[in-house]
């Protein structure tokens, strides 16, 4: 009994003290202070989960608390957000229910805690359908909410920090699951720091050799990479120095899984990778200054003192990406012979780039508040995501029947590398790599998409499934005799440019089918036949087509014509289902004897034969 009080203190002291923690960092916050409604979500999570303890041994409330940190600290989310963690599992882990929550935090707080709840289960299930389902629930409270799969990859990330208590086979789907999922997600709302932990967690627990072996190498040359580092950045040192500019230069070194990836997707040792080591040369910008012309003074001087890869030069800054990333990357050639790649930037930017959401706070005059004084995060208005959030809701809108054609487009439409192509007036367009021009043509509008031909790309005609590179100018070639094929799906690759396509060719068959019926309709009423469904299965099943709706759209685009050959098939089948119908009303007794003497069907003509009924 002793033993078990000092346990509970001890288990008090630990709460106690992270809870503390928690608070500290919501304090030490832009937010505006609302601890009493964060207290109230503390002790009505801690009394429902009174007793239970993870798998690590340490209590359950340790994970909640655990979780409203991350989304505090790393993610910079505000009372609402930290309240909704520490309630995210009391729905699905205890008896209260979604209702118990509004009833006592509000409608606000419930819905996001019921938005984390649906999203509760794996991603990846037995089979693919269900996998497309859980993701299209994950998905859709994204889109009315982005602060669910913000609490959501919280939640993830400590249970990835904790992995080391569940089971192998569990730790690999988990691992598996976050490197699918979460980790991209984590990269494209702007939480780079997040992504990084989270892809090398899932690869030390998915690959845990390769993991250890990369670990290992990255450690071993990491002495001669500080030794390139500052033998390259003495000059620019130097030269910067000489203008007055505060800044400051930091080697950014490839995590194991960024090495691993590049080894596989590229086929090349751990050797050949050049830019295991990158510079990043950050500002502090004074007042007045112009932050996009000082990038470019910056990379004037680097470039005066390294020749620079003519076709590495990448503008981030005047064209930022969709998760809100700014810098302009440019690779140089080092004395030593080598590429290095220089990323410049400001401290915003800097920020911005690594912690994604926290950084936005401190870069805003003043945290949002709603009627009631309550600070609301302010994570559903951010320019940034609205591009990109439309995005998801144009794939819900019109998903594929295709579970995995569904996950598919989810990754390329998503998670995908960004490409810039200018439009003729020079507009530059964000789009996803591996994109051809007739997704380009459906992203400007649908009425180009449908009758574009090809393009000038770069003043070169192309054809529709020319695939796009960063920086080429495209403009639309069309043609008012152009129709849509169902082979364009395969030559695209964005959700939007598929979902046109496929809306236009079910609205062409079912224009199709209704010409198909009309003319149907008026061939059997000429020759006195009803045009009901026994009529027209006769028909599928003479034709060898499936469906009504098949055999509608094969008459409407007159790939049948129906004629003598449609009637015999008819008169013949319902010949055939008269004869069988008499059979099955003769008595069952004299089908089951033979029938003898004057009754018998072959009396008198010297057959051979049973006298049993005929098969039907």
């Amino acid at each position: 009994m002793e033993e078990q009080n000092i346990r509970e203190q001890e288990d008090e002291m630990m709460v106690s003290k992270a809870y503390q923690q928690l608070m500290d960092s919501y304090l030490a916050s832009r937010h505006r202070k609302h601890t009493e409604i964060i207290d109230k979500a503390f002790n009505f999570a801690k009394e429902a989960h009174k007793g239970v303890r993870r798998l690590s041994g340490e209590p359950y409330i340790m994970h909640p608390i655990a979780v409203a940190r991350i989304a505090c600290e790393e993610i910079g989310l505000g009372s609402t957000s930290i309240c909704a963690a520490l309630l995210h599992d009391v729905v699905e882990d205890t008896d209260y229910t979604v209702e118990d929550i509004s009833n006592i935090f509000g409608p606000k707080i419930a819905q996001i805690v019921n938005g984390v709840t649906k999203i509760s289960g794996g991603i990846f299930g037995d089979k693919a359908s269900v996998q497309a389902e859980s993701f299209k629930k994950l998905l859709l409270t994204m889109s009315d909410d982005i602060r669910v799969i913000l609490i959501k990859i919280s939640d993830r990330l400590h249970n990835m920090r904790t992995l080391g208590s569940q089971l192998p086979g569990k730790q690999y789907k988990i691992a598996g699951e976050t490197l699918y999922i979460y980790a991209p997600l984590a990269n494209r709302l702007g939480l780079n720091k997040i992504k990084e932990e989270l892809e090398d967690l899932s690869f030390s627990y998915e690959h845990p050799e390769e993991y250890r072996s990369i670990k290992e190498q990255l450690a071993g040359i990491r002495e001669h990479l500080n030794t390139i580092f500052d033998q390259f950045t003495a000059p620019i040192r130097e030269r910067l120095d000489a203008t007055g500019l505060r800044y400051e230069i930091k080697a950014r070194i490839k995590t194991p899984y960024s090495v691993w990836n590049k080894m596989q997707t590229k086929h090349i040792t751990f050797e050949e990778i050049y830019d295991i080591l990158a510079v990043r040369i950050i500002f502090e910008t004074e007042q007045g200054m112009d932050e996009t012309a000082e990038c470019f003074k910056i990379y004037d001087i680097v470039s005066t003192i390294y020749k620079p890869h003519p076709d590495r030069l990448r503008d981030w800054v005047h064209n930022k990406k969709a998760n809100g990333y700014q810098a302009l990357h440019t690779t140089l050639m080092s004395k030593a012979g080598k590429w290095v790649e220089v990323q410049i930037r400001s401290r915003r930017m800097d920020d911005i780039a690594e912690q994604g959401f926290a950084a936005h706070w401190k870069y805003k005059e003043q945290p949002s508040q709603n009627e009631e004084g309550e600070d609301e995060d302010d994570v559903n208005n951010e320019a940034e995501l609205d591009k990109w959030l439309h995005t998801i809701r144009e794939i819900l809108d019109d998903p594929q029947p295709n579970a995995i054609d569904f996950l598919d487009t989810i990754k390329l439409n998503l998670f995908a590398s960004e490409i810039f192509v200018v439009t003729p007036k020079g507009e530059f367009k964000t789009m996803p790599a591996g994109c051809t021009v007739l997704d380009f043509a459906f992203s400007i509008h649908t009425f180009l998409g449908t009758h574009c031909i090809g393009a000038k790309v770069n003043h070169k005609l192309v054809g529709i499934s020319h695939v796009l590179q960063s920086g080429d100018q495209v403009e639309i070639l069309t043609s008012k005799n152009q129709k849509v094929d169902k082979k364009w799906i395969e030559l695209t690759t964005t959700a939007k440019a598929k979902g046109k396509i496929q809306a236009i060719i079910r609205r062409e068959e079912r224009e199709k089918q209704k010409i198909g019926e009309d003319i149907l309709t008026e061939f059997l009423l000429k020759h006195e036949m009803e045009p009901n469904s026994v009529t027209i299965s006769k028909l599928c099943q003479f034709h060898s087509l499936a469906t009504r709706e098949e055999l509608l759209s094969a008459i409407g685009s007159q790939t049948i014509t129906l004629g003598d050959a449609d009637l015999n098939a008819i008169n013949e089948m319902t010949q055939k289902r008269k004869k069988w119908k008499e059979m099955e009303e003769v008595p069952q007794d004299l089908q089951a004897a033979p029938r003898r003497g004057r009754d018998c069907p072959a009396r008198g003509r010297g057959e051979n034969h049973s006298c049993t009924p005929p098969d039907r």
